[in-house]
């Protein structure tokens, strides 16, 4: 726990993209994981992912394409997944929980697309964290409408239908199939509503004519 807070506590604001493992680069979501951490490193944020295939892989490369900061957060496995080549700032863990602590501490957002068991399990989790007020109401984008509309109408039938949960829970949910919208829709909450600013990079000042000294001929010609 420690040495993920030393190794993320200074990668920035950061957006989080949640995804499948087992999609391959032919996959239309591997390119819509790829838009999407574009999008997101162009909007000024650090992308986030697991650190592996599939849609961390497409989302880091993205970020990576942008000329953003890219982030991995691995797990080990007994089935190793292997650490996709788009990652600036790596860290690993040998416990999920402690894995989806980082993934949600520094984020101002989280971008979810097309993915199995893990992917339902991180989205919920955030969407229960939300819920019950243990972290803000930062921006939950589901990306990809054909995938996510069977399990959003699930949610109102039943869920709402038996009063599991209620009908402005799933209202917190932007559903989108444009990774610019993405972006744009957590960019803007997180300057509005979070205050969030990026501080532009700092010039170089030559205190001590440094710089005119470097540039004058040397004696030697």
């Amino acid at each position: 726990m420690i040495r993920g807070f030393r190794t993320l506590h200074f990668v920035g604001p950061c957006v989080t993209v949640f995804g499948s493992a087992r999609f391959s680069e032919a996959n239309p979501n591997y390119a819509l994981g790829r838009a999407a951490g574009f999008e997101l490193a162009k909007a000024g944020f650090t992308v986030v992912t697991g650190g592996g295939p599939g849609i961390m892989e497409a989302a880091n490369r993205g970020a990576r394409e942008a000329g953003g900061h890219s982030v991995g957060c691995g797990i080990k496995l007994p089935m190793e997944q292997a650490r996709n080549p788009y990652i600036d700032t790596w860290v690993e863990f040998h416990y999920f929980f402690v894995r989806k602590v980082m993934l949600v501490k520094y984020s101002y957002g989280f971008v979810v697309l097309p993915g199995g068991f893990g992917t339902m399990d991180e989205v919920f989790e955030t969407a229960t964290l939300i819920q019950t007020g243990k972290i803000r109401d930062f921006p939950l984008v589901l990306l990809g409408k054909d995938f996510w509309t069977p399990i959003l109408n699930f949610m109102r039938d039943r869920m709402v239908g038996y009063g599991t949960i209620n009908a402005e829970d799933i209202d917190r949910l932007i559903v989108t199939d444009d990774p610019k919208e993405a972006a744009v829709r957590i960019r803007q909450t997180a300057f509005t509503k979070f205050g969030v600013r990026f501080a532009r990079p700092k010039k170089r000042r030559w205190w001590l004519l440094e710089g005119r000294a470097k540039r004058r001929p040397s004696p030697q010609g």
